[in-house]
């Protein structure tokens, strides 16, 4: 059983500056809700509820978050009943603990730091950043598949041929539609490299043999030690399995996407869906008349 998970969120956000000078990308709202509690409730969702965020300098915003604030609670308890409520559950969602990345090296580096925090237990590993909204939680689907066969699982997506040197790409056996037996993984590839088409979306279910691959794992793009190299290492102690995500997955890491997001999440809000959809259809019917 997976009781652990690891949250990555240590990043500086430069391509969201100068929004991100001050505080955390993770905390960028999509409507009224922080990206990084999303992700928080991901793993609650999934029946894990002791969760380590690996932060760093200038993210202290994530902790107030999932902290208590008595005298907001004490206002809103006497005016906003649901805002108090919600606060409070906020508050209580999950025991969150936090521990600082000394130096960006990367999400390989990142994710050496929770060694202490989950021992000798397989744990789950969600990118503070990305959103994956499906009717099974992702780490959920993750997990059935771990217990079935007790070994790392990577969550993968489709993406078009021309957009794979984005990624991190696996390849090899594949057992059924959603789920394949890895032999290669490959940090952005360049096109005609690439042994598929399937880009890890950011969700892990990790064995604590991923440890001893990192301490050999030296640095590799970016000057960084990444994750998927480290994974090369893994396979030579473990088998690997891909499971092909059944959602759809909103990467907060890039500007577009994060408005493309917001607009979404916006339709499905009752309070304002349609007020909202009507002003999107005059705003390109402007356009169309330009």
């Amino acid at each position: 059983m997976i009781k652990k998970a690891v949250i990555p969120a240590a990043g500086l956000g430069t391509r969201f500056l100068p929004a991100t000078k001050a505080q955390p990308k993770e905390m960028l709202p999509i409507i009224d809700t922080p990206t990084i509690q999303y992700v928080v409730q991901e793993a609650v969702d999934s029946g894990i509820d002791d969760i380590l965020i690996i932060s760093g300098k200038g993210k202290r915003a994530i902790e107030d978050h999932f902290d208590r604030n008595f005298e907001l609670e004490a206002r809103l308890e006497e005016k906003e009943e649901t805002l108090y409520n919600e606060m409070r559950r906020l508050a209580d969602m999950a025991n969150i603990h936090f521990i600082r990345q000394k130096e960006i090296n990367g999400l390989g580096d990142a994710i050496y730091y929770a060694r202490h925090h989950t021992g000798n237990e397989p744990f789950a590993v969600l990118l503070g950043d990305t959103i994956i909204d499906s009717v099974i939680p992702v780490t959920q689907q993750l997990i059935d598949v771990y217990e079935q066969y007790r070994c790392t699982v990577i969550a993968v997506e489709e993406v078009p041929k021309d957009k794979v040197s984005r990624y991190g790409i696996v390849g090899g056996k594949k057992l059924t539609d959603s789920l394949m037996e890895l032999n290669q993984l490959i940090e952005k590839p360049a096109i005609d490299k690439a042994p598929s088409n399937l880009a890890i979306a950011g969700r892990y279910i990790l064995t604590p043999e991923i440890y001893k691959a990192l301490e050999q794992t030296p640095k590799g793009k970016n000057n960084e030690i990444q994750l998927t190299d480290a994974f090369i290492r893994l396979l030579k102690r473990e088998n690997l399995y891909s499971h092909s995500i059944e959602g759809k997955r909103y990467d907060i890491g890039n500007k577009l996407d994060f408005l493309k997001t917001t607009v979404e999440f916006a339709l499905r809000r009752k309070e304002f869906a349609s007020p909202f959809a009507e002003f999107l259809k005059e705003i390109v019917a402007s356009m169309d008349k330009k």
